[in-house]
């Protein structure tokens, strides 16, 4: 038998408006092989995935899915190596690198066939939790299978200096279309169009109204906009209505500037349907788990392109395990570029 001393985050409170430490309490126990059953393995995890959704589950409405539970571990998916292996039939060894969701904790029991063997010489490990994992999974299928893009069309994409959004700007530039990203930083947007290729950009910062929104994106998108694909909501989203096309499609993966507060009370609510009538769009909300057993397909494609070049990504990697509530809070400010990730200092 090996113990461990683990440290867990347990979310212990709801957050009204902003997250942060108050809502969690560090744990310390211990964990030992000699609780494997079979089918399990100890992870030593060393990597942690911060996203937005997991807000989204501290509401204690039901959304697509029950409220996260208080008093247990807070959820999350994991990078992390293989400490201890009670199954005869895995193919998976001690030391192997896996894609895991355990939460924010220092080690965990899982189940072996819920775990993804990465191969860190292919791709750099981190990139499971964001280039070649679930921000990809729903930019790849949101975009294409939502999105049903054309050669040649416009692309407006809110958020397009985060996990998802320079994943699907790039996707999008490899399908032919012109895109336009919207970011908070001038780093940001620099990035986005010297970097990435991207067409043209807007510092949402710069125009804080959807007036002025409005005015910025009739300077960009002369000719209209034919799909949109969005990660923050809010005034940006309602400046997009007034500049739809014909047989237009909007994708809502995510509406991060309502997730801390306002989730019921956007700011033109069901009036835009007006306009959904005169252009005949269309609106799809998508959730990365509705591509869930789709993952191979997207890494069939997506992986060539991340070892060749073909697409960047950024990482915001913040070393220490106490840091995992100040790293969430981080998100609904706009303070990471690309995949937000906490490392852990064993």
């Amino acid at each position: 038998m090996t113990a461990f001393k683990n440290r867990q985050w347990i979310y212990t409170k709801r957050p009204e408006k902003l997250v942060d430490n108050s809502h969690y309490t560090l744990k310390e126990t211990t964990i030992d092989t000699s609780q494997l059953k079979p089918g399990q393995a100890l992870i030593k995890s060393e990597y942690f995935s911060i996203d937005p959704y997991m807000r989204i589950q501290q509401s204690g409405k039901d959304t697509w899915e029950e409220p996260h539970p208080l008093n247990t571990v807070q959820g999350g998916a994991v990078v992390g190596k293989i400490m201890a292996i009670n199954d005869l039939h895995s193919t998976l060894e001690i030391g192997d690198w896996v894609l895991s969701y355990p939460g924010w904790q220092e080690y965990a029991i899982t189940e072996v066939n819920s775990l993804r063997k990465l191969d860190p010489s292919e791709v750099p490990v981190t990139t499971a939790l964001g280039i070649l994992g679930m921000p990809a999974r729903i930019a790849y299928f949101g975009f294409i299978e939502a999105g049903k893009p054309k050669k040649g069309e416009t692309l407006v994409v809110s958020g397009a200096s985060g996990a998802v959004g320079l994943a699907v700007v790039q996707i999008a530039k490899i399908k032919g279309c012109r895109v336009i990203g919207i970011a908070g930083s001038d780093e940001k947007t620099k990035y986005l169009k010297e970097t990435l290729g991207v067409d043209d950009v807007i510092n949402y910062k710069k125009h804080p109204s959807a007036s002025e929104m409005k005015n910025e994106l009739l300077r960009v998108c002369p000719d209209g906009i034919d799909i949109y694909y969005d990660n923050v909501g809010g005034y940006i989203t309602d400046a997009i209505f007034e500049l739809i096309n014909l047989n237009a499609r909007i994708i809502i993966c995510g509406q991060i500037s309502q997730y801390s507060g306002g989730l019921d009370t956007p700011e033109l609510g069901p009036r835009f349907l007006h306009k959904m009538l005169y252009k005949r769009a269309t609106i799809q909300g998508v959730l990365a788990r509705d591509y869930n057993d789709r993952m191979d397909e997207m890494l069939e494609e997506m992986t060539p392109w991340v070892k060749d070049g073909l697409i960047h990504y950024k990482e915001t990697i913040i070393p220490g395990f106490e840091n995992l509530p100040d790293a969430l809070q981080m998100l609904f400010f706009g303070k990471n570029m690309g995949k937000l990730i906490v490392k852990v200092n064993h």
